[in-house]
């Protein structure tokens, strides 16, 4: 088999926290031949992993080292500190890093704050993962500040979390290689900005007729020329149409615009 002849496919990397499912299902309706891989990785090893080609772009969370890789930032996270369901900190809708002071804060290895120094008091160890944390946290070892969408990803019944005001805040982006924009990149770049799909770059879905089938020749109909009679019936068929619609503005027209006023509340 020649390189012609291999299938085009696209992997999408995402790191913890990024749910990546609405963008996954834009892009199975609008390329329904190129199947999208995701590959699930650290936050630690995201860039790495579209330099090493393991993946054609991927959700990474900033800063990265962008000497080689293009970066789009999508959004900024809330801040959250988790906490037990009883701890008093629970009973806030809101806290700032100086009300974690007295408490042991826990502060993982694969954080992605960037703290220059984490609030609350260190514990004596730190653990290894954000999901090891969280088990800290439940055996009431600790707190954990971590962006939100880690607090919801490892949700626990016996666990809360609140809005810390003041703390770093995680930034997402979308990054791909600079040498390697190629128009599968380019279309998803499109679906993740929102363009519509007679505006993303890069390639489209054939066209499907009236019965379901690919129109594979890719040539649109002719409209027909201003003036020029489309057909048997043609001549005459504005007034024709006039003659059997009823005049807008009418009685019929009125009655119905009274039928579908809004209610008064009751």
């Amino acid at each position: 088999m020649t390189g012609s002849d291999v299938s085009p496919a696209f992997r999408l990397a995402y790191v913890p926290g990024v749910t990546p499912t609405k963008w996954v299902r834009i892009w199975n309706e609008r390329l329904p031949d190129v199947p999208l891989t995701l590959v699930q990785v650290s936050a630690a090893e995201a860039a790495g992993t579209l330099r090493a080609g393991g993946a054609d772009a991927g959700f990474v969370r900033l800063p990265i080292d962008r000497t080689d890789l293009s970066a789009i930032p999508l959004y900024t996270e809330t801040t959250v500190v988790v906490v037990p369901k009883d701890h008093l900190v629970a009973a806030a809708e809101e806290v700032s890093a100086e009300d974690l002071a007295d408490d042991v804060v826990l502060h993982p290895l694969d954080d992605t704050l960037g703290w220059e120094r984490p609030p609350g008091v260190p514990a004596k160890e730190r653990p290894a993962t954000t999901a090891d944390a969280v088990e800290l946290v439940a055996a009431g070892i600790g707190l954990l500040v971590v962006p939100q969408s880690l607090a919801r990803l490892h949700h626990r019944k016996d666990l809360t979390y609140r809005t810390v005001t003041d703390a770093p805040q995680s930034r997402v982006a979308l990054s791909w290689p600079e040498d390697a924009t190629t128009d599968l990149v380019e279309h998803f770049i499109g679906i993740v900005r929102g363009r519509t799909v007679n505006s993303t770059r890069g390639p489209q879905a054939p066209a499907r007729t009236a019965g379901g089938s690919q129109d594979r020749s890719g040539a649109a109909r002719r409209k027909p020329a201003a003036g020029k009679p489309v057909g048997k019936g043609s001549r005459g068929g504005g007034s024709g149409a006039a003659k059997g619609a009823p005049k807008s503005g009418g009685k019929g027209a009125g009655k119905g615009g009274k039928r579908g006023g809004p209610r008064g509340r009751s």
